[in-house]
């Protein structure tokens, strides 16, 4: 058996942390996560009322096989605690001129749309495919899950990102092989997805297109928070334990090592190692203030660049709106000038770029019978960059938002609308402990990324380690579960004289 000196803390149960959870007590290691709220999930969180369930954060699942590897590698079949809906078209795309595609997996349909719009774009296209595979090959497949420590590995890899352009931004890539202004909007918007600007996001990330075409686009019945609850359980099971509404106020150290953690009510426990799946910046800032040794991060994530914060409102209707599907984008009638204005100027603009999430597209149960569960995000500055009271100005600009899609694509939207709630960048910074209300974390930007990036295991204090968004490789569900794979990694090695050999869930138990 493991000695009682093996005890892991994970701070946070988003995505990230569960799937740490989840490999390090699958491998032996007696596993506590500590979640400051009610419920489990972080972003993942869950609303409901008076009928209607609206899953507050990630609602797009890809790369299920980064899910279902958590399952298989305990022994289990993800098929058994949650069960995967396939949503196809992926996206709605609606622009306010009127122009409409759904795009999918279905190459023959998507390539007839491009033809419809702009015949010269369908070899541009394939041209444009043939490189996000390629990207996919060499970001994703070969380097999503491996960490990046010391510079050497970095350089290791340069070649290859020089060669497949990473110093160039999303649009700029898509520009390079299609000319039709609303089909490089479309085939540009997914590094928004995980808080990057088109504009300045590194190339890498175009691998999310080829990523959805080869393993498609999905939705648990039940909702997100389906999902969240699977792994929990699945963690449980593996004899795992998850304390609920216990915020951590300190990460305890002493000479640069790690020695437990300090609860909000003043309690201490001992743990030989501390995974923070919190905000990065607060975490060196906050839970690690009295440790010298994290100074030098705190300075640097100072003056990094965060992405940008998420407006959100969820609300529930009594009729149902057919022209909608479960994934909707909505371009305003500005996309360069926009998200000038969102990432660098930090200004409200009176126009929006819309996303809106229709689940009951999938799962009518999330809704009275007759009635659609919804939930629209309108990206916005950061607190960093426009501090407004967002107390005093949410409803006005909930308002806004709930008129302008009335006008255009929801008939008599207000009048049908039975429940309502909203979230905002204040919400982001006081609930989640996000930096600058930032929705993301760090900026995924070449020089914020992989080496760049919070490394999985701090260089400095010894027994840290990080786990999601803010870490190696990113934000997005298959980002953060990568990065706990590439966590875990380090953590199994690290600890492997203490780890039993014979250990049940180890068999099978690669990384490779």
């Amino acid at each position: 058996m493991l000695t009682d000196k093996m005890r892991a803390a994970v701070i946070g149960s988003g995505f990230g942390g569960l799937s740490l959870a989840i490999r390090l007590q699958a491998a032996g290691c007696r596993t506590i996560i500590f979640e400051k709220r009610d419920k489990p999930g972080g972003r993942a969180y869950v609303y409901r009322d008076q009928g209607f369930s609206f899953d507050a954060g990630p609602t797009v699942i890809t790369a299920p096989d980064c899910l279902s590897e958590l399952f298989s590698l305990a022994g289990k079949s993800m098929d058994d605690y949650v069960r995967l809906l396939p949503v196809n078209p992926f996206y709605r795309l609606f622009w306010q001129d009127g122009f409409r595609f759904d795009y999918s997996d279905d190459a023959a349909l998507v390539e007839e749309q491009i033809a419809k719009k702009s015949p010269r774009d369908v070899q541009g296209y394939r041209k444009f495919l043939s490189y996000s595979e390629e990207v996919f090959r060499e970001g994703y497949e070969k380097l999503a899950h491996v960490p990046f420590l010391s510079w050497p590995s970095m350089v290791a890899v340069a070649p290859q990102l020089i060669r497949l352009k990473a110093y160039r931004s999303v649009y700029s890539m898509v520009a390079k092989y299609i000319q039709d202004p609303h089909l490089r909007q479309l085939f540009s918007f997914h590094s928004l997805l995980v808080g990057g600007n088109p504009f300045t996001t590194t190339s890498i990330y175009t691998l999310i297109h080829c990523l959805e075409r080869k393993w498609g686009v999905f939705f648990p019945q039940g909702g997100t928070a389906a999902l969240v609850q699977a792994l929990v359980k699945l963690f449980t099971d593996l004899g795992g334990e998850i304390r609920l509404g216990a915020e951590i106020a300190a990460i305890e150290t002493r000479d640069g090592e790690v020695k437990g953690v300090i609860g909000k009510s003043g309690r201490k426990e001992k743990f030989v190692l501390v995974a923070s799946n919190a905000d990065v910046f607060h975490t060196y800032q906050t839970l690690l203030r009295d440790e010298p040794c994290a100074a030098p991060m705190r300075r640097r994530l100072s003056r990094s660049a965060y992405s940008m914060s998420l407006f959100l409102i969820y609300f529930g209707t009594r009729r149902r709106y057919p022209n909608l599907l479960h994934h909707n984008i909505i371009f305003g009638p500005r996309y360069r000038a926009l998200l000038t204005d969102i990432f660098e100027r930090g200004r409200l603009a009176e126009d929006f770029s819309l996303y809106l999430h229709a689940p009951t597209r999938s799962d009518p149960a999330l809704a009275p019978p007759g009635c659609e569960a919804f939930y629209v995000l309108s990206p916005v500055p950061h607190l960093g960059k426009l501090d407004v009271d967002w107390k005093e100005n949410g409803p006005a600009y909930a308002e806004r938002i709930l008129a302008y899609l009335e006008r255009h694509y929801m008939p008599e939207l207000r009048r049908q609308i039975l429940t309502q709630r909203i979230f905002t960048p204040q919400d982001f910074k006081t609930e989640l402990n996000a930096h600058l209300g930032s929705a993301f974390s760090l900026e995924p930007r070449l020089t914020q990324s992989a080496y760049f990036r919070v490394h999985n295991r701090d260089k400095n204090i010894k027994g840290l380690y990080f786990v999601g968004a803010g870490t190696h490789p990113g934000a997005g569900i298959p980002g953060v579960v990568n990065s706990a794979k590439a966590t875990a990694a380090i953590i199994l090695d690290d600890y492997k004289t203490v780890l039993a050999p014979d250990q049940a869930g180890l068999e099978g138990f690669s990384y490779a």
